[in-house]
């Protein structure tokens, strides 16, 4: 770590926090009035309750307000819920019995690798699934239902009005001069290599299987010029907000805040990771049949273009489109001209490699 990082941690620290609390959906839920479920199959009504724990902040203000409320107006089950989803939680919950949780926000990533290592998962019933939700967002144990992205961001008012586009602009500090901040893995996330290698001018859809020593000679080229390795979604903004740095990787959704406070950023949509969010049902929930229902309603067109009314994340039915305005079609990661600037995250090469690249990556980091 650079003596600069550690030099300004405090200050991150103490602008950190208003960012970090900005509500940048609320600027959404005053907009005309979001698209309405009028009925729903009568498989998907019951009664009682199903517990849903979420990443919680203003995602679960989203959720609330998408498709807690009016699931439980339309088919007459309550919902509970629990912010601060974890797998680590849903491994000890099955392992001990004691289910707290009947659904859970989590990766594929995330079900798929502790599906590896037990059975903590129930089968999504897809008979009940809306046939408008793409196959490519289905699996077994689990139901992908918002599709983000993680991509380039800079400052507008840094390079003269030169604009990046791509990983190759980024690892460009000639043509593209300032700090740069990159993920790293303090949070158990994994590194950014395919973007490592995109700027090393490996194709897109040559990334996978990743050539480790490659991503790390490519990161080589630019280590000196990383300012910071970021481990929460807030982090990248603030530092661009506060001009630490010109250029970042950085969550899709997050920028919303950052440009509606009027800060001169933008995102380069080329080459970002389209990244995506599941349901996943743990093993021996108490409310599993309400959980199915409630993956079957809220994967269904009109709640998931509510959602993304709500945040600038995208859909995985593919029907939503035609109830989102196309003003906020054009910065969603899953609306077509951008999803095919993106590259698809492989969830399974991470969960069959994740023991080796991460101990060679913080080796790498601290040499």
């Amino acid at each position: 770590m650079s003596k600069k990082t550690i030099g300004r941690r405090t200050t991150l620290g103490l602008l950190g926090a208003g960012l970090v609390a900005a509500p940048f959906i609320r600027p959404s839920f005053g907009q005309a009035a979001w698209p309405e479920q009028t009925s729903v199959p009568d498989i998907l009504k019951g009664s009682g309750e199903v517990r849903i724990a979420t990443f919680g902040g203003t995602m679960q203000e989203t959720q609330q307000k998408a498709y807690f409320e009016p699931f439980e107006k339309i088919t007459g089950i309550k919902v509970r819920a629990f912010p601060g989803s974890d797998p680590t939680k849903i491994k000890a919950m099955v392992d001990t019995g004691n289910v707290e949780w009947d659904m859970a926000q989590l990766s594929r990533g995330s079900i798929m690798n502790l599906q590896k290592r037990g059975d903590y998962f129930e089968k999504i019933d897809y008979d009940i699934v809306d046939p408008g939700v793409e196959k490519q967002f289905r699996f077994e144990y689990g139901l992908e239902m918002l599709v983000w992205a993680q991509v380039l961001a800079y400052r507008t008012d840094a390079f003269k009005g030169a604009v990046p586009s791509g990983w190759a602009d980024f690892w460009d500090t000639k043509k593209f001069p300032g700090d740069r901040a990159l993920y790293g893995t303090n949070s158990g996330g994994f590194p950014e290599m395919e973007f490592a290698l995109m700027a090393a001018g490996v194709p897109p859809d040559k990334i996978y299987p990743i050539d480790i020593d490659k991503a790390l000679a490519s990161y080589s080229k630019i280590k000196k010029d990383v300012f910071k390795w970021w481990d929460t979604g807030a982090v990248p903004i603030q530092l661009l907000t506060d001009r630490e740095v010109t250029m970042t990787s950085v969550w899709n959704g997050r920028m919303a805040a950052l440009q509606a406070a009027g800060v001169p950023a933008a995102v380069s949509w080329n080459q970002g990771l389209s990244k995506r969010d599941a349901w996943g049902i743990p093993k021996g929930a108490k409310n599993k049949v309400n959980a199915m229902k409630f993956v079957a309603y809220s994967t269904m067109a009109i709640p998931q273009a509510r959602v993304c009314l709500g945040i600038p994340y995208g859909s995985v039915n593919a029907k939503s489109n035609e109830y989102i305005p196309a003003e906020r079609l054009a910065v969603l990661p899953s609306a077509p001209d951008i999803a095919k600037q993106l590259v698809p995250y492989n969830y399974d090469w991470w969960i069959d490699n994740r023991e080796t690249v991460i101990p060679k990556f913080n080796k790498w980091l601290l040499s």
